[in-house]
């Protein structure tokens, strides 16, 4: 599918990600948004993305606007820095699509674009040069002030911890070493990549389970943590090498500090309404749990179910505040996670404690998005489809949900939810049970018969 701009920035094939293209959109980005004092720049360790900042670089200067480059940095580390420094951001990553595809992220001084930036960048995309800006200037600040913003937060909360870090190509893998080292654990480093990989903490491969489990067994460790590509996403794992969905670290991450409202896509586990005071659904996208944060009042928090967390609110941490972050991060699930598995003597423990609800979730490659939509048009609009689908699950619908995609609630606690990608071929599945084992049995059936369906 060509480049397309959407909820998470524009993304396509790393060969149709022109000058001309990149060009366009930064352009209208900077006619069409509030900058504050300039742009900040930033990049993941693809092949592609130094010779794709340097497109974003020359752009904004063509627009007269002084540009910061910040160098290979976490996206919301860039975030934190760029919105310290009153400026707007742009990071270049394709967060955890293959290395073959790239993309470009916006940040106003306010944090993450919202969706009314996104339309006004679209109407904007015919914006042409105004003038020559000054030259670039390099500020590689951004890690050491994104690490201090933890260290207040945490001091030494981690002492006495062995945590395994699976660093594979995450821009912000030495970054993570370094905190939790200062946070007082023990580090030991896990599969360390020289070429990208694509780590998707929402859909985690059996590949990759296994290789978790693997390292679990061979070494005596508390957790292993990682993050996806750019580092907005968290991928935690137990010490027998189970992974934590990303939605249950939400919940923890929320509670641990108070957050009396939580705002989560539709897609998040249905356990949240057992957790915090209030919860607002969302569609799927962190564009719109912002929308419904800024709509929200007082200790509110937002969180995907890929585990990404945005922090609305000054809060607290075991050892000093924590500012407001309203942008998408990795850390601060991982290190609140840690910190309760430390208190309730294990991480599986601190699981066990959140509401009997589960959800796994996983993707169809290779699904045309027009196809997607017809399929799930099909089943949303047609009550005989939708029943003789669920019914290879032995399922029975008692509600659907059309917030974003189609989401089916069935009898016994089962929940079926479609919905395609936004930015990439592909058909997500998610499923929601009373178990673990029962969500991935649903999980995995759901995937074959999907499989099946496409391939006819």
């Amino acid at each position: 599918m060509p480049p397309k701009f959407g909820t998470s920035g524009l993304r396509g094939l790393v060969t149709e990600l022109t000058s001309d293209l990149i060009g366009a959109h930064v352009r209208a980005f900077i006619a069409a948004c509030p900058l504050g004092n300039g742009i900040w720049i930033g990049r993941d360790l693809r092949g592609s993305s130094p010779a794709i900042s340097r497109m974003v670089a020359n752009a904004a200067r063509e627009m007269g606007v002084q540009v910061t480059d910040a160098g290979a940095v976490p996206t919301p580390a860039l975030a934190l820095a760029s919105m310290n420094a009153g400026c707007a951001a742009v990071m270049v990553t394709g967060s955890h699509i293959p290395d073959d595809r790239n993309g470009i992220k916006f940040y106003t001084p306010e944090g993450e674009i919202t969706k009314a930036h996104e339309a006004a960048i679209l109407a904007n995309l015919d914006a042409g040069p105004t003038q020559n800006g000054p030259e670039t200037v390099t500020d590689t600040t951004a890690e050491a002030d994104y690490i201090a913003r933890y260290k207040r937060a945490y001091g030494t909360a981690l002492t006495g911890m062995c945590i395994g870090v699976y660093s594979h190509s995450a821009v912000g893998r030495d970054l993570m070493i370094n905190l939790l080292t200062q946070l007082g654990a023990q580090i030991t480093e896990l599969g360390r990549s020289t070429h990208f990989v694509p780590v998707d903490t929402e859909a985690v491969p059996e590949d990759v389970r296994g290789q978790l489990r693997n390292w679990a067994s061979n070494h005596p460790l508390d957790a292993i943590v990682s993050t996806d590509g750019d580092g907005d996403r968290p991928l935690v794992a137990d010490a027998m090498g189970n992974v934590v969905p990303g939605d249950l670290l939400g919940q923890i991450t929320g509670t641990a500090l108070g957050a009396q409202i939580a705002v989560t896509p539709v897609s998040s586990n249905s356990g949240a309404e057992q957790v915090f005071d209030t919860v607002i659904r969302t569609k799927i996208g962190s564009p719109f749990v912002i929308a419904g944060m800024e709509s929200a009042k007082g200790h509110v928090v937002g969180y995907e179910a890929n585990g990404g967390f945005l922090l609305g609110y000054d809060a607290q941490g075991p050892a000093g505040p924590l500012p407001a972050l309203m942008t998408r991060d990795a850390v601060l699930p991982i290190l609140a996670s840690l910190v309760a598995a430390k208190a309730a003597g294990s991480l599986a423990a601190a699981v066990a404690a959140q509401p009997a609800r589960f959800t796994a979730a996983d993707r169809l490659q290779g699904v045309a998005t027009e196809t997607a939509q017809a399929f799930i048009a099909e089943l949303s609009t047609d009550d005989d489809a939708r029943a003789a689908f669920l019914k290879q699950f032995a399922l029975t619908e008692i509600a659907v949900n059309r917030t974003d995609g189609l989401r089916m609630i069935c009898a016994g606690n089962r929940i079926v939810h479609l919905r395609p990608s936004g930015n990439a071929p592909e058909l997500r599945f998610y499923a929601e049970a009373d178990s673990a084992e029962a969500a991935q049995d649903l999980l995995a059936q759901g995937l074959e018969i999907l499989r099946i369906k496409m391939m006819a």
